[in-house]
């Protein structure tokens, strides 16, 4: 069977505040409807553990045979995954009904964090309700007679390529070229029929897309483990019987030791943190700040930070209701059983 072609739909803006999110809009179409029981209603953690996901519509990015289709059906086994050609197409797609459910990357070991995920939730409404974690063994795939020494050239996304560097360059292969995911570079170089240059991703992919497999783990570190979001449009139901995280953004004025007292509030109350990255604020990128002498112009952060606590703590509660009381802005971006797939 033919991989599925890359999901693609116009931009539906995010209906306001004033709105049911929960509830479809009038255009969605009826066989579009959401199937499983458990979307009735919050998702626990049991939900979201346990459940038979036959019938739900998950997006991933990229096309058939990428790491993210991987990701998304070990996160919902039995689901049907949905190929999107953009990150943003995604989240549109889960905000705007046409799916169920989205897994997208937020970090790799190797590679870092993907930013532009971090910078697209602040800018939707949906909620993190797990996180799953996949081993990447990256392959060097090549149309059938090809050999490495051949090769001048190789395409693949740009995380992947980062985190083969160093065995790319000691195969003397100088030549990179960025892709928007991994599963597509197999693609393009199968149905070009290109002679003099290779693809960095999956064995499935080359299965898929009729390549050889010249060379298998060529990652730069024996653990390259990227860790993915689970989306939906409603949030678990708060509770503590089990390992959660909960994921947070917020903003902070200017001043001295601004962001030493955010993060002392969490402190005091002993609760530790997984995670912090700071993105520049989009709606205000620059801030002009009095330094006696002159006017200066710096960059306004957003700081995400991942807590290992679960919303239904008091602890977390209350140490959020004091970050409130001086950050100019801060929301919750989910709480969440921890890697729900771990043995």
């Amino acid at each position: 069977m033919a991989p599925t072609t890359c999901l693609r739909i116009p931009f539906l803006p995010a209906r306001g505040r004033s709105a049911n999110v929960n509830a479809p809009p009038s255009w969605l179409p009826r066989r579009l409807s959401l199937k499983s029981s458990a979307t009735n209603g919050p998702f626990t953690s049991a939900d979201v553990m346990g459940a038979d996901w036959k019938g739900l519509k998950v997006a991933y990015q990229g096309c058939a045979g990428a790491y993210s289709e991987a990701a998304a059906k070990k996160a919902y086994p039995n689901c049907e995954a949905v190929p999107c050609e953009h990150f943003d197409t995604a989240f549109q797609a889960v905000q705007n009904w046409v799916v169920d459910r989205a897994v997208l990357p937020l970090e790799n070991s190797l590679g870092g964090s993907i930013h532009r995920n971090y910078d697209l939730l602040v800018q939707h409404s949906l909620h993190i309700v797990g996180e799953v974690r996949l081993e990447v063994h990256h392959c060097l795939l090549a149309n059938p007679g090809v050999k490495i020494e051949n090769l001048k050239s190789v395409m693949s996304h740009p995380q992947a390529l980062a985190q083969c560097e160093h065995t790319l360059t000691g195969l003397g292969i100088e030549h990179r070229e960025a892709v928007d995911d991994t599963a597509g570079a197999a693609k393009i170089v199968a149905e070009h029929m290109v002679q003099d240059t290779g693809a960095i991703a999956s064995s499935l992919a080359a299965k898929l897309y009729g390549l050889d497999v010249l060379a298998e783990n060529i990652q730069d570190g024996k653990n390259n483990v990227t860790r993915f979001m689970m989306l939906a449009r409603k949030p678990n139901i708060l509770r503590n019987d089990r390992p959660f995280k909960t994921s947070i953004v917020f903003s902070l004025e200017e001043g001295h030791g601004q962001l030493f007292r955010a993060l002392g509030v969490f402190a005091q109350r002993k609760i530790n943190l997984t995670k912090i990255e700071s993105r520049p604020h989009k709606e205000r990128p620059l801030r002009v700040s009095d330094d006696c002498s002159s006017l200066l112009k710096n960059f306004d952060y957003l700081f995400y930070v991942d807590l290992e606590a679960s919303m239904a703590d008091p602890k977390i509660q209350n140490a959020l209701g004091n970050l409130k009381e001086f950050a100019t802005f801060l929301r919750v971006l989910g709480s969440y059983p921890t890697n729900v797939n771990e043995p």
